[in-house]
């Protein structure tokens, strides 16, 4: 199996901790999106979008992280942990998994922006953005309090895809402004500590760390 992306960007963070739970062997191939590499040939045949990651496994190639991870969950079922359901409990997960994709990620990918990568190219942090984007995710993790009141996990009493796909984000906010607003639900908070510590999730920071 092959990861082409960079370590930075939360959309590899995602294939990466599936990968690591999974307890599966891949190769990272760094794709340079400094030097826009992404937007070229040889990437470009992988994904026409010009997006990392992508993903090759055998004769399968694939982009998009969330549909990476479910085909690993997939096709992988037996390795690591589970991470998907089946039947009406995957139904579950599956709607908390559109809520994350539709809700939480386009919010919290503007604040990391703003609070987070801005800072790194020494580019102006937009105030007004993230005042207001700061309200809707408080919105967000009003829904996810109640939800994580009821059950262990976002997508039930077990560490599953929904959860993971937010862990690349909420790592990020973790280091600005905006973790107060985790910290102060009590719930959302025990949920955070939970799935950060996770082994597999320190392999992602570490394989970031050592490239």
């Amino acid at each position: 199996m092959k990861v082409h992306g960079a370590v930075f960007t939360t959309a590899s963070r995602k294939v990466f901790a599936c990968l690591y739970e999974k307890e599966l062997d891949f190769e990272l191939v760094p794709v340079d999106m400094r030097a826009g590499h992404h937007k070229k040939e040889p990437f470009i045949s992988l994904n026409p979008f010009g997006q990392v990651p992508a993903f090759e496994d055998g004769d399968m190639t694939l982009f998009e992280s969330r549909a990476i991870n479910l085909y690993i969950a997939h096709a992988y079922e037996d390795k690591g942990t589970q991470l998907i359901y089946h039947g009406k409990k995957m139904a579950i997960l599956s709607m908390w998994m559109q809520v994350e994709a539709n809700q939480f990620d386009p919010v919290a990918s503007k604040l990391v922006w703003e609070l987070v990568i801005k800072l790194i190219f020494g580019m102006t942090t937009d105030t007004a953005v993230v005042e207001v984007q700061e309200a809707k995710l408080g919105q967000v993790l009003d829904i996810y309090e109640v939800r994580l009141g009821q059950s262990k996990y976002l997508g039930g009493d077990d560490f599953t895809l929904v959860d993971l796909h937010h862990l690349p984000n909420i790592q990020y906010l973790m280091g600005t402004q905006v973790k107060k607003l985790f910290d102060s639900r009590p719930h959302v908070n025990a949920w955070c500590a939970d799935i950060l510590a996770r082994p597999a999730w320190l392999k992602v920071l570490a394989m970031q760390h050592n490239n």
